[in-house]
């Protein structure tokens, strides 16, 4: 029988027939090893991330002692005071403050108007990989076109780009079950530095104000809404980590998938029509996101368990992905499936405010790919990283001959 266990190479390989065990044994489950009560139900993940019983964070309402919890270590502190002044980690009434600013950068009139950059670069980094007769899929294209889109609408200077990901790397690590001495030491270190650098580029912007999103930050704190430096800072963070990170791991474990599908990926290569519910499956049956902590602010009941305040739940994506009480036949990868209601894109107050961008990031690299690659095969297997979080490949090796 399946065990779920994030520190096994083999559940991290494939965690799916775990879940199955999760969802048959009940419908909350406390997990000992990261101290978390386990949800893997569709219907329970998607009516808690919608629970104001439950928050991403307690100290708008507690202290840590007050809430039984034992404050992170001092020399953790650069990376909490990055990570809690964003958006995803604070409550109302700073969350709305905050994400209303943001979503000026975000309406649909916005983000379409990015529609043909996004192809036009995607369609480039495509060209890349296929003159030079394949590559890594997640160096030549997967990574530099959302890092690329976040960067030019935070309007960050493309000579400092590379810097981006590195860093982001580092500090999503913290995101991780029980993260290690070693890796919380390399999110400290590139807190330190995003922060250092952003605060740097602030200072300009407000010398030298563009048409970017940091100088819009700016602005609005000017005219009266209260944004503090740090809350521009962290917003900045968040922005690039969440605007890029999901992408690039649906991109890469989306075509993984593809290429061990002959029947789907032949549908696709058919019928290029089929590209957004492609996206949309590919999304739910290898979720980049598996896992959402939320803490319990007040006594929740599921199943009969009481969850005392204090308490964490991990909300398990990749589970409710794969609930057969929502998704017929959810083993199965189904290009065509209609009737899709994942939630790699989380719920509520903290759905992701860049969901219609990566939609469009996602189908443009499809299509580019699909236009120009339609040879593209695996030229090695490729091997996860030992994540289980955040799921994505170390590198997807890829041959392909030009058309």
């Amino acid at each position: 029988m399946a065990a779920f266990d994030p520190w096994d190479p083999a559940f991290v390989a494939d965690p799916y027939p775990a879940y199955a065990e999760l969802r048959a044994r009940g419908r909350v489950h406390y997990y000992e090893p990261s101290d978390q009560w386990l949800v893997p139900h569709h219907a329970d993940v998607s009516a808690l991330l919608r629970d104001r019983r439950l928050g991403r964070t307690y100290l708008h309402r507690f202290g840590h002692e007050e809430f039984g919890r034992t404050p992170p270590p001092l020399e953790h502190e650069p990376f909490h005071v990055l990570n809690d002044h964003g958006m995803l980690d604070l409550e109302p009434p700073d969350h709305t403050r905050i994400r209303r600013l943001v979503s000026k950068a975000f309406t649909p009139r916005t983000v379409e108007s990015l529609r043909p950059y996004v192809e036009r670069l995607a369609g480039e980094l495509v060209a890349g990989l296929v003159a030079a007769g394949g590559g890594d899929l997640l160096t030549d294209v997967a990574e530099p076109l959302p890092v690329a889109v976040i960067a030019q609408m935070l309007g960050i200077p493309e000579a400092d780009r590379a810097l981006l990901r590195p860093w982001s790397a580092d500090i999503c690590g913290m995101y991780e079950l029980n993260p290690s001495e070693v890796t919380a030491g390399r999110a400290v270190r590139a807190s330190v530095e995003f922060s250092d650098y952003l605060r740097d580029l602030i200072a300009e912007r407000r010398e030298h104000p563009g048409d970017d999103l940091i100088s819009g930050l700016i602005a609005a704190h000017d005219e009266g809404d209260r944004l503090t430096e740090q809350e521009m800072i962290s917003t900045a963070v968040l922005l690039l980590n969440a605007g890029h990170e999901a992408t690039v791991n649906a991109t890469v474990n989306g075509w993984r998938a593809l290429l061990r599908d002959s029947g789907q990926l032949a549908a696709l290569r058919a019928d290029h029509s089929l590209v957004p519910s492609a996206v949309e499956e590919l999304m739910r049956f290898d979720t980049p996101l598996q896992l959402f902590e939320r803490w319990v602010l007040d006594d929740i009941e599921i199943d009969g368990t009481t969850i005392p305040r204090g308490a964490e739940i991990a909300m398990l994506f990749g589970s409710a992905n794969h609930d057969p009480q929502v998704f017929a036949a959810p083993e199965t990868l189904d290009i065509t499936r209609r009737d899709n209601p994942h939630i790699s894109f989380s719920a509520g107050i903290h759905y992701c405010i860049g969901a219609p961008l990566a939609r469009i990031e996602l189908a443009a690299s499809m299509r580019a790919l699909l236009e120009q690659a339609p040879t593209l095969t695996l030229a090695a297997e490729p091997e996860r990283k030992p994540d289980f979080v955040i799921r994505g490949l170390k590198a997807l090796q890829l041959t392909s001959s030009p058309l």
